[in-house]
Parts: structure tokens; sequence; C-alpha cells
């Protein structure tokens, strides 16, 4: 996959940390620490662009280290990074804890998974299949 580094930073371009990581970790491509108040939100840059291979999109998640010790994570979680888009890719992080949080620059921030995805069409009917599930829905199979 190609890649273009937007900021030059020490950091290497993300790969994955074992064999088996389904994600690659996204680093804070920033000169000064950024503290985040409890609640605060930023837009965190990562220093890299991608062009995705068409029928592919890139999925920023959360590091689930920083959201279980320290309260922080993804907002608009799994944000999705389309084939098509060639800007900066940037994390937004929000601290839901109740004790600031200082983004350190090159730290792991996030991670980035690739997925493949089907394009569908719109076939409209006026009645769908039967299912024993029909039109349960939230908590419809139990707890």
């Amino acid at each position: 996959m190609k890649v273009k580094i937007v900021n030059r930073s020490a950091w290497p371009v993300p790969a994955y940390a074992t064999a088996q990581s389904a994600g690659m970790d996204l680093k804070a491509d920033i000169t000064e620490p950024v503290e985040l108040a409890p609640l605060q939100r930023a837009m965190i840059p990562t220093g890299l662009s991608i062009a995705l291979p068409q029928g592919t999109e890139a999925q920023v998640r959360p590091r689930s280290g920083l959201a279980a010790k320290y309260g922080v994570t993804v907002l608009n979680s799994p944000g999705t990074i389309d084939a098509d888009y060639r800007g900066e890719i940037k994390v937004i992080l929000v601290n839901l804890s109740d004790r600031p949080f200082t983004v350190n620059p090159g730290e792991r921030i996030a991670q980035l998974v690739m997925a493949k995805y089907e394009s569908v069409t719109w076939d409209e009917v006026e009645i769908l299949d039967e299912t024993a599930r029909g039109e349960g829905g939230f908590g419809s199979t139990g707890r």
C-alpha cells in the first residue's frame, strides 16, 4: 500500500507489532505535548496519508491500553478512511476520565485496521422475507 509522509517525524511508518496483529499503531505527529482535560477532545495528526486499494477501507480504532488505563479513546470509532481520501490521517482523541491526559510526540494513539467491503445497490421491495427473529431489536435475543 502506498503511504506518503506528510510531516517527517522521527517515527517510522506504522507496522504490525506481531505476526498476527490486526492493527498497526498510529503515532502522534506533534512537536509539543497536547494536554486533554477531562471530557476534552482534539484532532491529533499522524503525519501520514495513504492510497488504499479500491474495495478497501482503513478503520481507525482505539488502543485498549489507553482506554483501560487512562480513559482515553477515539471518537467516531471506528473512523473510516475511504479509498479515495488522500488527506492526512488525524485521530479524534477524547479524554473520558476525570484527570488530564497528556499526548506526547510519537506516542501510540490509535490502531489502523484494513478491511475489505462490499458495495451494494438497493432493490426496493414491499415485503421482506420472514425470519425467526423478525422485528425483535435491542435486547430481543437475551441479555
